[in-house]
């Protein structure tokens, strides 16, 4: 666990590369943003911090309100229960290989995790494995509206029902309410498609919840989720909480269908510029597939952002034309123009002055989620500013500690 450390003095240049820098001004805009759209609906934010993994950013993201987040992982439960944030939502479907892990947070810090499920086996299994423990969780109902990875029909009644009923007699689970995810507006284009997502996952949540209620099952929380329905949604009545996760960063995924700026991106991968190879027409950096994620997601909407786009390292304004065109596990190779192979050797020739040997640069990611993952800290920084102002710890991989 790494708790904020202070390094006002600490320059950019002194940083071994690839590092991960995340603006403090933007982050705090972003939120502050978020947190706004869900007051004027009326609906409290959790924000899904799977996106951070970080206790600071968390602290920055439920400032003003009541510190609920959601989280992705075991070991997320247990890094932010450490840190004080004991109102969980463990938003995957649930194992009962991972109820002890889940009991000890809860039994150690105090902390309330609600637990999802879309079936009465999985419901089942783990009540029974609850009940072995002495434990007790929350339980919200899974319901796909429309992205078809995991979750109940709204309008399959029956099912609904009957994991309700078998959550109430378990004696172990409560049933908290319903919960679902728009996944597939990361796919959706144009904002008004993006709009209809999101009054559609409204909706179907809703439609979830008023039958589980007219069944006589009490329905405390109605969830719904995704950055792009989130900024997007028209309204959200019947809704009692939304679930964002990437909003705290913003990636190129996000600005290429509109629902932020580059400006708004508070996430880049500082990187060190350590060739130029004129036969391949490309300048290499030091941070690879590993370091940048191979995430095209962007790509779906938008051209000519290869895997990353590439800005000074005093800023995260785009470099026309220059973009990392290829990735190998620890190696990025940045190209200029088109393919970067046909551009003409006054092309290349500015290229290698804008990057010289030894420069560094950062790279804005097309997936923050995916490029934070690996890290295990972030350098703070603010603006165009050259030097790191805190270092902020993150949790890993899967693992509780």
């Amino acid at each position: 666990m790494r708790p904020m450390t202070p390094l006002a003095h600490t320059a950019l240049a002194e940083l071994t590369t690839p590092a991960l820098l995340l603006d403090r001004t933007v982050l705090e805009r972003n939120c502050d943003a978020m947190a706004q759209r869900a007051a004027r609906h009326g609906v409290a934010l959790r924000p899904h911090l799977k996106t951070s993994k970080s206790a600071e950013v968390a602290r920055v993201a439920t400032r003003g309100h009541s510190g609920a987040i959601t989280v992705s992982t075991v070991a997320e439960v247990d890094y932010f229960a450490r840190y004080g944030f004991l109102d969980l939502t463990y938003a995957v479907g649930i194992s009962a290989s991972k109820v002890d892990a889940l009991h000890r947070v809860q039994r150690l810090h105090g902390a309330r995790v609600n637990l999802l499920a879309d079936c009465v086996e999985a419901v089942r299994a783990v009540a029974a494995r609850a009940r072995a423990l002495g434990a007790s969780f929350g339980l919200l109902i899974e319901v796909d509206t429309g992205g078809g990875r995991g979750g109940v029909a709204p309008d399959d009644e029956e099912a609904l029902r009957a994991i309700a009923a078998e959550v109430q007699r378990s004696g172990s689970l409560t049933l908290a309410g319903v919960l679902t995810h728009a996944g597939h507006s990361y796919h959706a284009d144009g904002l008004e498609s993006i709009r209809a997502i999101a009054e559609a996952e409204r909706a179907g949540a809703v439609r979830a919840a008023e039958c589980l209620r007219a069944a006589v099952f009490t329905v405390d929380i109605v969830s719904v989720g995704a950055t792009p329905t989130a900024v997007c949604a028209e309204r959200l009545d019947g809704v009692t909480e939304m679930r964002p996760g990437v909003y705290t960063f913003f990636d190129l995924d996000q600005a290429a269908r509109g629902i932020c700026g580059i400006e708004d991106i508070a996430l880049s991968v500082l990187a060190t510029v350590i060739g130029h190879n004129p036969r391949s027409r490309r300048v290499l950096i030091d941070a690879g597939a590993l370091a940048l994620s191979k995430d095209e997601s962007a790509a779906e909407f938008r051209d000519g952002l290869g895997f990353g786009l590439v800005c000074r390292v005093d800023g995260t304004a785009p470099l026309p034309g220059l973009r990392v065109a290829e990735l190998h596990q620890e190696h990025g190779l940045v190209a200029s123009g088109g393919d970067g192979h046909g551009d003409s050797d006054d092309d290349l020739r500015a290229m290698f002055e804008a990057l010289p040997i030894g420069s560094r640069v950062r790279i804005l990611p097309h997936h923050a989620c995916m490029t934070a993952a690996p890290y295990d800290r972030y350098h703070v920084v603010q603006g165009t500013g050259a030097s790191v102002h805190a270092v902020w710890g993150k949790a890993l991989g899967w693992r509780p500690a």
